[in-house]
Parts: C-alpha cells; structure tokens; sequence
C-alpha cells in the first residue's frame, strides 16, 4: 500500500534523524563546557563553543537560501545524505583540538545542515497529505527528539568530575562519532516517496516544475530550475504570510540557542548545584528530550482525530507551549545567578539552587519547544504543499540566523536579559502563529462547505 510505504519512509527519516542528532545535539549541549575543559589542558587553544555555535547557524542561515536550488538538481535524499555527512566531520574534528579546524568544521555544518533540514521538509511533505502532515510531523519530532536520552545519558555517566579529563574526552567523541556515521549510512538508503513529480528527484519545487516543462538540455534545465527554486523562494519570504510568521521562526531559534547551548551549561557552571553539577547538564538534556519526545507523542496522537480536535488543533497547542515556556523561564530565572552562563560561579539565584527545579525547567522547556516546532512542521506542510522547499528553507533561514544571533550575545549578555528577550519575542512568534492558524482554519473550512475540491487546494 502506499500509504505504508510513505509511513516507513516517515519512520526510516526519523530514525536516521535520531542518530545523527543524538551525537550533535549531545555535542552542542556540552561543548561550551568541553572546550573549556580543553582550554585548562592546552594553552595554545582558544576556541569558544558558543562561538562556533554562533558560526554554524549564521552559515545555516546564509546556504538556506540556496538549498532550493541545490535541492532542485539533487533532490532531497541527496541533500539529506550531504547533509548528514558535514555533521560526522563536524563531530570527528573534536578528536584533534584545533581552533582553527573548529571554526571551519562549524561554518561546514551550517551548509550541510542547510541541505539537511530543507530536504528533510520536502521529503516529510511528499511522504504526508493533509490528512497524515500533523500527525507525521509530530512522529518525527517525538523520534527525532529520543536523540536527546542516549547521548545525554552518556554524558550524565561520563561526567563526573568538575573537570573533564582528555580520556574521557576522546571517548566520548568517539562514541558520538560513531552513533554520526551510523545515521548517516541510514540516511543514504532512503527511498523514493510514492508520488513523484515530473522531474523525478527534483522533489518540492512547483514553479521550477511548471518553467521547465519544455525538451531542453540536462545541463540548462538544472541551472534553470536551480534559478527558478532561487526566485521562488525570495517572493515567498515577501509575502504578508511568511513575515508574519518569521517571527514565530524567530523566537524557535532563539529558544534552540537557549536549551541547547546555554541552559544546561548555565547548570554546571552553578557550583550551588553541588559536586556533581557537570553531569546534571547530561541529566537536563535528558529532561529536555523527555519533554520533546513526550509532546511529540500526544500531539501526534491528538492529531490523529479527525474533524474534532486536529481541524483547529495548532494554535490551541501552541498556547499550551507558550504556557509550559513561560514556566519553565520563570523557575530558571529564580534558580539560577545572571552570570551562570558564562563560566563557574559561586553566585545565586532568587532562591538557592535547586538541581530538581533546574531538571522540572529542562522538561517544561523541552515541551513548550515541541508545541511550536511540531505546529510549524504540520502548517507549513498543509500550506505550502506545493512550495515545500522554499517555505522550509526560508523556516530555517529565520531560525537560525536567531540562533546565531543569540549565540553572539549570549557571551556578553546574563541570564536574566536573555530570559527577557525569550519572553518577549514568544509573545509577538505565538500572537503571529495563532492568527496566520486560525485564519487559514476557517479560511480552508469555509471553502470546503462552498466546494470541498477548491478547499483542498488553498495554500495562500
């Protein structure tokens, strides 16, 4: 059947996702205070892990609009193999330190992860429809997000000591390494969805398709649709939908720099959390994983209802994040010292610090963040069905240049300002998504009482 083929290719994703993830979003929570552990041992070292965080999400940024045209030759399973691939050399340069090396393997992976994310959109869409997009998006989040348990439980293990010894170091990086390149052979044998577009693997792009219906070179018609996916997805970034809900992208990323660099971080470096404080920041991203994975599951079995709840479902979730984020600040802000960020403090917050309130902030971060990510996922796939690559693309663009942005301030900024910046652009990201939600709702249900065919096809 092809609606179980499209289902194994959502799982076979998934967990190729899951393996890839789970050695960089492991690297990523604990490379700011890695790399200071390397810093105690070389002298001659001076890399920066939010620096090199800020690198790969500004380069992330910057490919992420020409994605599309790379996609639009390669089709999206090469791009996610490509992908895959610059995150295994970005792991595998931690076994030789070299600042250098670190900031080029950075700015490496920003590009992969370009190609990564925007095929990994394509390929979810033309594996879904507008009745399986939500819950399909949501299964993803749930399975991919499960990256967050092994490797964090790893570190929770490993890390037991204020400093980090260069054995356990190299261990680490090698089981990271390893769990990289298992995902990515994965990844390579992805198949083909089971509706195909005219132009084969280049998968997701509409207007391009629609240009070059015409008998031409090989060659020609690839820069052309290149050029075309170009100019597609700059006239989709203009349109009143996409900057309304570029504030929605916006505060995804900064809220990504936050729990994924930043907060766990901030927890080891209390040393009020006690003796073992360097392995509570493996136990929060296993918070943070329980709370994605959890979200993921019951948004995805919510979905799943048809015409109850699933039909206005996405801003009703949304506000749910949005209650769970605004938590989750708050107990962040009481527990733990403005300058938490930066390197060990022996300074508090409002209240003593409190490793049990830090892990209920990691869970309530971890879903507040699977409310909105998931949403975004299911909108953009019933919307943009047929702009599938330029509307992923131009999500991430606007994700991760936040991201970026907010991995620069975070080095001179405290806790406290960066917790108002969060709450700040989540009010204006969920106002903006709920209304572009409910709008297109009873936009696509007045339609289908008129004439359930035209319904079908609204996307602007």
């Amino acid at each position: 059947m092809e609606f179980d083929r499209s289902f194994l290719n959502v799982i076979m994703l998934s967990f190729g996702f899951m393996l890839v993830f789970t050695a960089f979003q492991t690297m990523g929570n604990i490379e700011k205070t890695i790399l200071e552990s390397i810093k105690q041992d070389d002298k001659t070292f001076d890399g920066d892990g939010y620096q090199s965080l800020a690198i790969i999400y500004a380069a992330l940024a910057a490919c992420n609009w020409l994605a599309p045209s790379f996609i639009s030759m390669t089709g999206p399973r090469v791009a996610i193999f490509i992908g895959s691939c610059c995150y295994a050399f970005f792991i595998g340069t931690f076994l030789i330190p070299s600042s250098t090396l670190l900031y080029i393997a950075s700015g490496i992976l920003g590009f992969g992860g370009s190609l990564l994310w925007t095929g990994h959109g394509i390929y979810l869409t033309k594996n879904s429809d507008s009745e399986t997009m939500s819950r399909n998006s949501s299964l993803f989040w749930a399975i991919f997000q499960s990256s967050l348990f092994a490797g964090n439980l790893f570190v929770f293990f490993m890390f037991n000591e204020p400093k980090i010894d260069e054995p356990t170091r190299k261990l680490v990086f090698s089981v990271l390494l390893s769990l990289s390149i298992i995902g990515t052979m994965m990844l390579l044998f992805l198949r083909k969805p089971p509706y195909l577009l005219s132009l084969g693997e280049a998968e997701g792009v509409s207007s391009a398709d629609k240009e070059l219906a015409l008998p031409e070179q090989k060659n020609d018609k690839n820069i052309l649709t290149a050029w075309y996916a170009f100019k597609e997805a700059i006239l989709l970034f203009l349109t009143c939908k996409i900057m309304l809900l570029s504030l929605t992208f916006i505060y995804t990323g900064l809220a990504l720099t936050f729990f994924s660099g930043v907060y766990s971080s901030s927890i080891g470096f209390t040393i009020g959390m006690g003796d073992k404080r360097k392995s509570l920041i493996g136990l929060s991203g296993i918070f943070i994983g329980i709370g994605e994975v959890i979200g993921g599951i019951i948004f995805g079995i919510l979905s799943t209802k048809q015409n109850t709840f699933c039909k206005l479902s996405g801003w009703k979730i949304v506000i749910v994040g949005f209650l769970f984020s605004l938590f989750a600040y708050i107990t962040i802000l009481l527990n733990l010292p403005n300058n938490s960020p930066f390197n060990d403090t022996n300074d508090t917050g409002f209240i003593n610090p409190s490793p049990i309130l830090a892990m209920i902030g990691s869970f309530t971060l971890g879903f507040g963040d699977a409310c909105y990510n998931t949403q975004i996922y299911a909108l953009l796939g019933v919307i943009y069905s047929k702009e599938s690559a330029p509307a992923f693309a131009l999500f991430k663009f606007c994700q991760s240049i936040a991201a970026a942005i907010s991995f620069v301030y975070s080095t001179h900024i405290g806790l406290h300002v960066q917790l108002t910046i969060l709450f700040i652009s989540m009010i204006l990201g969920t106002c903006s998504f709920c209304f572009i939600e409910i709008r297109h709702s009873r936009r696509k249900n007045s339609l289908d009482i008129i004439n359930p065919a035209l319904a079908e096809s609204v996307s602007n």
